[in-house]
């Protein structure tokens, strides 16, 4: 018997949960795989050979495509995820044969504020303490792979600061002339550490003590190694988008990559084994594929396109979540994921909480590691009614696409019958299917609504279309997602993006890249602290990064930074292991 959510904290439910486990190969067999193509990590973890698998179901037709995507959500986050395995327990719940497929968390979150991304209540994935503390080491893989590149390229400045050309040559070295105020890379590390935004390296006494210079660090989740995970079709294509990736220019403003310092090669080879996507499986025990796990607001913020084709092959539907709001995460899973997978969705799903909807009406906003404030526990249907607003935007934008969207009403027990009626009354009159859910509360019997609702949506035809071309020019790509995604009125340059923005206009390779936009999650526009639906803005962009290799140029709107913050209530701090047992406690 599952423990109560109202009573108990997640990790509580879930370590509970725990003892009812199926195994991998259990899993495997659910899934028809055969037990070489599951490659055990313990009992209750594997990963998947997605080489043999898509091999063998090649001829077998996919299953049905859901992707779960938000409104603009309130700091404490909404529920996607939560929703997402709701929503697999509740199609679980009717017999249909279904997949999760989500990314994997962050450590800079998990030990952060807003925990660990499991899902919630009786709604999540499990083991929570694996799926939270590294999983099977992907992103251990990715932080490795990166920060070797940034060894090399450190490495050769140093060296062509201090040798002559025949000096380099002796060591079978090229001058590669790099500018050492051009450099595009950094370290990374999968923490919040604001300390190491701005940091200057190679201060040791001697010359072979490094490079003095300027540098950074970013969350791993940032990295173009985690992007590149998200959207490599095989090893082949991972192997040739990290030859490409862009670490630095040379003083004729020519791009150095990784192939130009030798060491794609062993950047790849840290990557072999995480290419394979992780086995997990719900609270009750249906499966789900965990990999990739790039931020939404920070990069590419989807889950693998290999997790989302092996789960078209093995189940009738594969349902996965797209980071933050429809603005941030489905814009990037419409015009970017679906581009690089060639796969099309058959249903949108935007989650809705009463909780943000009143954010976004007015009420106060919520402070994570602060008490909810009491208004949120009050009922207001002015305050929600109002904050539809923000929800019928999102809407709007997934119409764009060609999907006619599900509106999930994620519900809370705090939550009342006329608030709730609000929004059904709202949403439906914009024309969108709307399915109450409860999973938090009672897992997949909660979701049945919401289940019948995805499956009817997934049966109706829809007219699945990009927002914008490839041939289009950046600049124009730009405006189109500001002004039909986010509502501004028009976007501004600084003279940094202006005269970047001028060389990627003649950069050949600008008709094969798609465009990955840098903005806060917690408001349509730039700016978190404008709820609702702002009106009379310009989006500002500050920067225009350039990820060859993932394949995909990254403006950079507002004052938001590649390496977060840890707050002065972090969760590190509930968070211990049981020395007897040695089970870790307070994860959530």
């Amino acid at each position: 018997m599952a423990l109560d959510p109202t009573k108990h904290a997640d990790w509580e439910i879930a370590a509970e949960a725990e003892s009812r486990m199926k195994t991998v190969y259990e899993l495997g067999e659910q899934l028809g795989l055969d037990k070489e193509e599951v490659l055990p990590y313990g009992h209750y973890v594997g990963k998947l050979d997605f080489n043999k698998i898509m091999s063998r179901l090649a001829d077998k037709p996919d299953g049905k495509y859901v992707d779960v995507t938000a409104i603009s959500p309130t700091p404490l986050g909404e529920g996607k995820s939560t929703c997402a395995m709701g929503l697999v327990q509740g199609l679980g719940k009717r017999n249909k044969s279904v997949v999760g497929a989500i990314r994997q968390p962050s450590g800079g979150p998990t030990m952060n504020i807003k925990g660990s991304a499991a899902g919630g209540g009786l709604a999540q994935c499990i083991p929570l303490t694996e799926f939270s503390l590294g999983l099977t080491g992907d992103i251990n893989a990715i932080m490795n792979a990166h920060n070797l590149g940034m060894v090399a390229l450190t490495s050769r400045m140093q060296h062509e600061a201090n040798y002559t050309d025949e000096q380099l040559a002796q060591r079978n070295l090229k001058r590669l002339d790099i500018h050492p105020k051009k450099v595009e890379f950094n370290w990374i590390m999968d923490f919040c550490a604001q300390a190491l935004r701005d940091i200057t390296i190679g201060q040791g006494p001697g010359k072979m003590d490094g490079f003095t210079m300027k540098s950074s660090f970013a969350i791993a989740v940032s990295s173009e190694i985690m992007a590149i995970l998200a959207i490599a079709n095989d090893l082949a294509d991972m192997r040739r988008r990290i030859a490409k990736i862009v670490v630095a220019y040379d003083k004729q403003d020519r791009p150095i990559t990784t192939a130009d310092l030798e060491v794609d090669g062993a950047m790849t080879a840290w990557m072999v084994q995480a290419l394979n996507p992780n086995l997990m499986q719900t609270l009750e025990g249906q499966p789900v594929l965990v990999h990739a796990g790039p931020f939404a607001n920070i990069a590419i913020g989807q889950s693998s396109v290999i997790a989302d084709r092996v789960g078209l092959k093995i189940a009738d539907y594969n349902v996965t979540e797209s980071g933050f709001g429809a603005d941030i995460g489905f814009e990037k899973f419409w015009n970017l994921k679906c581009r690089f997978s060639g796969n099309k969705p058959n249903c949108a799903v935007v989650v809705a909480t009463i909780r943000a909807l009143k954010c976004h009406g007015g009420a106060p906003i919520p402070v994570p590691g602060k008490p909810m404030p009491v208004e949120y526990n009050t009922e207001n249907v002015g305050w929600v009614e109002e904050g539809c607003k923000n929800l019928i935007h999102h809407i709007e934008t997934v119409k764009k696409a060609g999907i006619n969207p599900v509106v999930c009403i994620n519900a809370f027990y705090t939550d009342t019958d006329n608030e709730i009626a609000a929004v059904r009354r709202i949403c439906e009159a914009a024309g969108a299917r709307v399915a109450l859910s409860r999973h938090w509360e009672h897992g997949g019997e909660g979701a049945l609504e919401f289940a019948d609702a995805v499956v009817d949506a997934c049966e109706e035809p829809n007219d699945f279309k990009f927002l914008y071309d490839l041939s289009d020019p950046l600049d124009k790509r730009i405006d189109l997602i500001a002004r039909e995604v986010y509502g501004a009125d028009g976007v501004s340059y600084t003279p940094e993006a202006q005269a970047k923005l001028k060389r990627l206009g003649a950069d050949p390779d600008m008709a094969e890249m798609g465009t990955c936009m840098v903005k806060t999650h917690l408001s349509l526009s730039h700016n978190p602290a404008l709820k609702g639906t702002p009106k009379g803005w310009t989006l500002p962009i500050r920067d225009i990064l350039t990820y060859k290799g993932a394949g995909f140029v990254v403006p950079v709107a507002g004052a938001i930074s590649l390496m977060p913050g840890t707050g002065s209530d972090p969760a590190y701090r509930r968070v211990d292991v049981d020395v007897e047992t040695g089970k870790v406690k307070g994860v959530f």
